[in-house]
């Protein structure tokens, strides 16, 4: 007679499958963009990255001696123990390295921008390219950009211009160093200011700023700055003067005698950003102009790799904050799937999406993918990220992936997933998923009794399910 005491199934323990592979993956052979070659003329990527070690020495030197001297827990630590950069502090780096406490407070301003140092409220840290800085040009070059990217926060804005004049022509720069890359050489700057000048009025256009009525005055906010051709706006030389000054002190480019010039590493890094625009407009799956969500569900049967480029094309649109958030938001779904997908997209944003990685910690739902992206973050190994959830949290996460496998995989899929859980046995297992409260729990167990062909275990499963349901 057969026995009809559940088994005691022993489950191996294995590092959970991504949730990106839950769902059947399609195999799509989609021929490859060959890899783009920077302009004729362009350094190589060795000598290009001297050039930012050059120019970011000082950057990186303020940003070591904070390193050893401002640790928490050492001798020479601040007040508060924090490697915060206090007055005091800038006093005494400028002692110690020679310099004025000016430079100081320039060099650590620069090194925040190119990621050398990371702030977190308080506290400072040592970034993971000045670890990487003597060894890595990718990571200097990815540094260099990253200064370059926040070049209008290099000097103070004009204080005679309104902050939305001065957003306009931020907003404008980049039709202006287009320019002055595809001009690959001196510019003057008149021809830069009625380049600039079109552009914001473009821009207003485009908010619908300027009368479409054919003979109708434009308004007084869009003619003025517009002037004439003889007579460029003089509302928006000082800007021009601001931007070329703060792009030259990131190294862009030079000014003198009435020109600008790109330097090499300005010219190579605004090819980078046509080049990320060129990949944003060829989405691989047609995603780009997508919401996160729907971007996410288009990736749901794409293979990793597949994915991650989807990933690229579609942070390439758009400004990081704004992508992160809407990652986040979507990640706050019910769509189990989407929340591991929405988290794996921001891997691919990497470290500025720290902050806001960091802000949901404490959203129960989001919590265990929270935990292990930072984790990884901070240089834990993959395999090894698990490590940082407790028993309560892991279990959670392994309920939410399992609902994503029983949504949009397939039987044998939510089978095997049981060899990722913590458990060493099936009946702890079930203990512990009742306890954890997840709200799909009983549609977890449900789809899992119903594919599992052991029909102990399965009844077991079942059992667990409506107790589950009951409150028992």
């Amino acid at each position: 007679m057969t026995s009809r005491i559940p088994r005691d199934s022993r489950l191996r323990l294995v590092r959970p499958r991504p949730l990106a592979a839950a769902p059947a993956a399609v195999n799509q052979r989609r021929p490859r963009r060959p890899a783009p070659r920077p302009p004729e003329g362009t350094p190589a990527p060795a000598e290009l990255a001297k050039m930012a070690r050059t120019g970011l020495a000082g950057a990186v030197r303020v940003a070591r001696w904070a390193d050893n001297a401002l640790g928490p827990g050492r001798d020479a630590a601040t007040a508060d123990g924090k490697a915060t950069l206090t007055a005091a502090t800038a006093d005494r780096a400028a002692a110690d390295l020679g310099l004025t406490p000016e430079q100081i407070r320039a060099d650590w301003d620069t090194a925040r921008l190119a990621g050398l140092v990371e702030v977190h409220g308080d506290s400072a840290r040592p970034g993971w390219r000045l670890r990487a800085w003597d060894r890595d040009d990718s990571a200097v070059l990815r540094g260099w950009v990253a200064l370059f990217d926040a070049w209008s926060l290099a000097l103070p804005e004009p204080e005679a211009h309104e902050p939305a004049a001065v957003a306009e022509a931020v907003s404008a720069m980049p039709q202006v160093l287009s320019f002055l890359q595809l001009s690959a050489g001196p510019v003057p700057v008149e021809q830069l200011l009625d380049l600039l000048q079109q552009r914001v009025i473009e821009l207003r256009t485009e908010r619908c700023e300027v009368s479409y009525e054919p003979g109708a005055e434009p308004p007084v906010e869009a003619a003025e700055p517009a002037g004439t051709p003889d007579a460029p706006p003089a509302s928006l030389a000082p800007l021009l003067d601001w931007a070329l000054e703060a792009l030259a002190s990131v190294g862009a480019l030079t000014c003198g005698a009435g020109q600008a010039t790109l330097t090499p590493l300005g010219s190579w890094a605004v090819w980078v950003k046509l080049e990320q625009i060129c990949v944003a407009a060829q989405s691989p799956a047609g995603n780009i102009e997508q919401s996160a969500e729907d971007m996410l569900r288009g990736c749901a049967q794409l293979r990793p790799n597949a994915a991650r480029a989807e990933y690229r094309a579609w942070l390439a649109a758009r400004t990081v904050g704004s992508a992160v958030s809407e990652l986040i938001d979507a990640a706050r779904g019910e769509d189990a799937l989407l929340r591991g997908l929405a988290f794996e997209a921001l891997r691919v944003v990497g470290a500025p999406a720290e902050p806001d990685v960091r802000a949901v910690v404490d959203e129960p739902t989001l919590r265990p993918y929270a935990l292990l992206w930072l984790a990884e973050h901070d240089g834990l190994d993959p395999e090894d990220a698990h490590e940082v959830l407790t028993r309560e949290e892991a279990t959670w996460l392994w309920v939410d992936t399992a609902a994503a496998v029983a949504d949009h995989g397939e039987a044998p899929m939510l089978v095997r997933h049981l060899e990722s859980a913590v458990q060493p046995t099936v009946p702890r297992l079930l203990d512990e998923v009742r306890a954890v409260g997840h709200p799909r729990t009983v549609q977890v167990l449900v789809a899992l009794a119903a594919a599992h062909p052991d029909p102990a275990l399965a009844k077991a499963v079942r059992r667990a399910a409506f107790q589950v349901h009951t409150g028992g």
